[in-house]
């Protein structure tokens, strides 16, 4: 854990704000992950700390291992211990309330990072994860425009679950009216986790005799474990959407196994929750943060939000991501032969 301490110059450089007097104390932010595990959380911390760093804050944090009581009881640790705002991955949308009431108690500013928290003391920072889902059902449906899809969601205590799934229905509807398309098996997969997508997308193959032309799964571990279930039957290479631009999806991708991932790129995500966390820590209001704008929730609540671009990764575009220094070559290709640019050179 690094701990540096706070310019109140550097921190106006990186939010591009002035600080009232009040915010000359030393700064530290908290942040509370749902779980560890998953790849791209590592990249997501790596970005934050650079932020807080730059603007020599302070960073602690605190891994609730998809427990959504124990992030409860960390986030009354990460407050305990100082924490001048919060940057919250909510393991449960609902559940979290407390923790949101518990830093309004304290009047520290909380972040809702990548994942929904339906109250309007939370700034929301994500991706348009609506427009994710569209990108992952274009992607599929123009590598196969009719036959038999399966649905694989997110957790089903992720909002961005439904996010998902409601852009890859807008993209699919007219196919599914016309009887192009049929949605054979759908599930929502637990924690998200890829041994929970493999089973249920066993269990949808066996339920179908294995005629499945198309999986259209929710992030790239749970189209890792759409794959597992796929290449054990001999039937890898059908089209299966992703999302994250993990290494191990995007080696899927270069290898023919995976059609899209899409990318968000989490060093863009978690700079800017270092920055707005920074920001609000100092007084800034949330109406106030560059590029903020009112959004309304399915559950009807009115907050401030900021979303940003996503990008899909198919075969067509795969050296963006090298380019970006997202992956190096060496990583991408592994393994692949006579594959596409640049694992074709």
């Amino acid at each position: 854990m690094k701990s540096t301490i706070l310019s109140v110059a550097a921190l106006a450089a990186v939010a591009g704000l002035t600080l009232p007097a009040a915010a000359q104390d030393d700064l530290t932010v908290g942040v509370s992950w749902s779980n560890f595990q998953e790849e791209r959380w590592k990249t997501d911390e790596a970005a934050i700390q650079a932020a807080l760093e730059e603007a020599g804050a302070s960073y602690i944090s605190t891994d609730a291992q998809s427990s959504s009581s124990k992030q409860l009881s960390d986030i009354e640790s990460l407050i305990a211990q100082g924490a001048d705002a919060l940057i919250i991955l909510a393991q449960d949308s609902q559940a979290i309330g407390p923790a949101v009431q518990a830093a309004a108690d304290e009047g520290i500013p909380v972040v809702g990072y990548d994942r929904l928290i339906d109250d309007d003391r939370a700034f929301y920072l994500t991706f348009d994860n609506v427009e994710v889902g569209r990108m992952q059902a274009r992607a599929v449906f123009e590598a196969q425009p009719t036959g038999n899809y399966v649905m694989i969601k997110g957790s089903p205590t992720d909002p961005n679950a439904d996010f998902l799934r409601g852009g890859q229905q807008e993209v699919l509807q007219d196919a599914i009216d016309s009887g192009d398309i049929t949605i054979v098996g759908e599930a929502y997969t637990d924690q998200w986790l890829p041994a929970n997508a493999q089973r249920n997308m066993e269990q949808i193959l066996t339920a179908e005799d294995n005629n499945v032309d198309a999986v259209v799964a929710s992030n790239d571990g749970t189209a890792g474990g759409a794959v597992a279930a796929l290449t054990a039957q001999g039937m890898q290479g059908i089209p299966v959407s992703g999302q994250d631009a993990d290494h191990a999806a995007l080696n899927r991708i270069a290898s023919g196994t995976q059609t899209v991932s899409v990318w968000k790129d989490s060093r863009d995500l978690g700079r800017e929750a270092g920055e707005i966390a920074l920001a609000m820590a100092g007084g800034t209001e949330m109406s106030d943060v560059e590029g903020a704008e009112e959004w309304t929730s399915p559950d009807g609540t009115t907050l401030w939000a900021k979303f940003l671009a996503p990008v899909p990764v198919t075969q067509d575009n795969l050296g963006v991501v090298v380019d970006a220094g997202w992956i190096s070559q060496e990583a991408l290709c592994q393994g692949v032969e006579d594959g596409p640019a640049p694992c074709d050179q």
